[in-house]
Protein backbone atom coordinates (compact mmCIF):
# COMPACT_ATOMS: atom_id res chain seq x y z
CA UNK A 1 0.00 0.00 0.00
CA UNK A 2 1.39 3.23 -1.03
CA UNK A 3 0.89 6.55 1.38
CA UNK A 4 0.12 9.77 -0.22
CA UNK A 5 1.41 12.77 2.21
CA UNK A 6 -1.35 15.33 3.06
CA UNK A 7 -0.41 16.79 6.28
CA UNK A 8 -3.63 19.34 6.20
CA UNK A 9 -5.52 20.21 9.10
CA UNK A 10 -8.67 19.25 10.25
CA UNK A 11 -11.88 19.42 11.82
CA UNK A 12 -13.13 16.65 13.92
CA UNK A 13 -16.65 14.94 15.62
CA UNK A 14 -17.31 13.18 18.43
CA UNK A 15 -20.96 11.45 18.89
CA UNK A 16 -20.07 11.64 22.81
CA UNK A 17 -17.45 14.58 23.94
CA UNK A 18 -13.95 13.27 24.70
CA UNK A 19 -13.79 13.12 29.01
CA UNK A 20 -10.33 14.61 28.36
CA UNK A 21 -9.39 17.33 25.75
CA UNK A 22 -5.53 16.42 25.24
CA UNK A 23 -6.56 12.28 25.13
CA UNK A 24 -9.84 12.67 23.04
CA UNK A 25 -9.92 9.22 21.69
CA UNK A 26 -10.59 8.36 17.91
CA UNK A 27 -13.59 10.97 16.52
CA UNK A 28 -16.46 9.71 14.77
CA UNK A 29 -16.06 12.11 11.47
CA UNK A 30 -13.79 14.67 10.26
CA UNK A 31 -13.91 16.89 7.66
CA UNK A 32 -11.28 17.87 5.61
CA UNK A 33 -11.55 20.28 1.71
CA UNK A 34 -15.44 20.99 2.67
CA UNK A 35 -16.19 17.32 2.55
CA UNK A 36 -17.03 15.50 5.38
CA UNK A 37 -15.92 11.67 5.92
CA UNK A 38 -17.90 9.15 8.60
CA UNK A 39 -15.28 7.26 10.01
CA UNK A 40 -16.41 3.44 10.16
CA UNK A 41 -13.46 1.20 11.51
CA UNK A 42 -10.23 3.00 13.99
CA UNK A 43 -7.61 0.34 12.03
CA UNK A 44 -4.86 0.78 14.20
CA UNK A 45 -3.93 3.58 17.34
CA UNK A 46 -0.45 4.54 18.62
CA UNK A 47 1.41 7.40 20.35
CA UNK A 48 4.25 9.30 20.02
CA UNK A 49 4.46 11.40 23.17
CA UNK A 50 8.62 12.51 22.22
CA UNK A 51 9.30 16.19 22.71
CA UNK A 52 9.82 18.37 19.41
CA UNK A 53 11.50 21.76 19.27
CA UNK A 54 11.79 23.92 22.43
CA UNK A 55 9.90 21.30 24.55
CA UNK A 56 13.70 18.77 24.13
CA UNK A 57 14.69 20.90 26.91
CA UNK A 58 12.66 21.74 29.59
CA UNK A 59 12.56 18.40 31.54
CA UNK A 60 14.69 16.60 33.75
CA UNK A 61 16.77 13.39 32.09
CA UNK A 62 15.59 11.56 34.76
CA UNK A 63 11.47 12.54 33.68
CA UNK A 64 12.26 12.06 29.76
CA UNK A 65 11.58 8.34 29.51
CA UNK A 66 8.16 8.30 31.16
CA UNK A 67 6.98 11.13 29.40
CA UNK A 68 7.66 9.32 26.25
CA UNK A 69 5.60 6.30 27.33
CA UNK A 70 2.96 7.95 29.35
CA UNK A 71 2.66 12.01 27.74
CA UNK A 72 2.92 14.84 29.61
CA UNK A 73 0.59 18.03 28.89
CA UNK A 74 1.05 19.68 25.52
CA UNK A 75 3.28 17.32 24.17
CA UNK A 76 2.81 14.29 21.46
CA UNK A 77 0.54 13.10 19.22
CA UNK A 78 -2.16 10.36 19.05
CA UNK A 79 -2.37 8.81 15.83
CA UNK A 80 -5.60 7.10 14.53
CA UNK A 81 -5.56 4.51 11.22
CA UNK A 82 -9.45 4.53 10.25
CA UNK A 83 -11.21 3.76 7.48
CA UNK A 84 -13.91 6.03 6.15
CA UNK A 85 -17.57 4.83 4.97
CA UNK A 86 -16.27 5.37 1.26
CA UNK A 87 -13.71 2.91 1.83
CA UNK A 88 -11.40 5.08 1.99
CA UNK A 89 -8.18 4.62 4.44
CA UNK A 90 -6.28 7.68 5.68
CA UNK A 91 -3.65 8.25 9.02
CA UNK A 92 -4.90 11.41 11.31
CA UNK A 93 -3.34 12.69 14.53
CA UNK A 94 -4.61 14.63 16.99
CA UNK A 95 -1.42 16.86 17.71
CA UNK A 96 -1.37 17.77 21.70
CA UNK A 97 0.68 21.43 21.86
CA UNK A 98 -1.21 24.19 22.22
CA UNK A 99 -1.91 26.41 19.47
CA UNK A 100 -0.86 29.38 21.56
CA UNK A 101 -1.83 30.83 25.29
CA UNK A 102 -5.26 31.94 24.08
CA UNK A 103 -5.83 28.70 22.32
CA UNK A 104 -4.54 25.84 24.92
CA UNK A 105 -6.44 22.92 22.65
CA UNK A 106 -4.45 20.71 20.33
CA UNK A 107 -5.46 20.29 16.56
CA UNK A 108 -6.23 17.62 14.18
CA UNK A 109 -4.24 17.28 11.17
CA UNK A 110 -4.68 14.40 7.94
CA UNK A 111 -1.37 12.61 7.40
CA UNK A 112 -1.60 10.16 5.19
CA UNK A 113 -4.38 8.36 2.57
CA UNK A 114 -3.34 5.06 2.13
CA UNK A 115 -3.75 4.30 -1.70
Amino acid sequence: MEKRFISEPITVEFEEPPLLAKKPGCPDRFTWAEQTYEIEEKLAEWHDYRRRGRMTSNMRPSRISRAERTGSWGVGRDFYRVRTADGRIFEIYYDRAPKDADDRHGQWVLYVELV
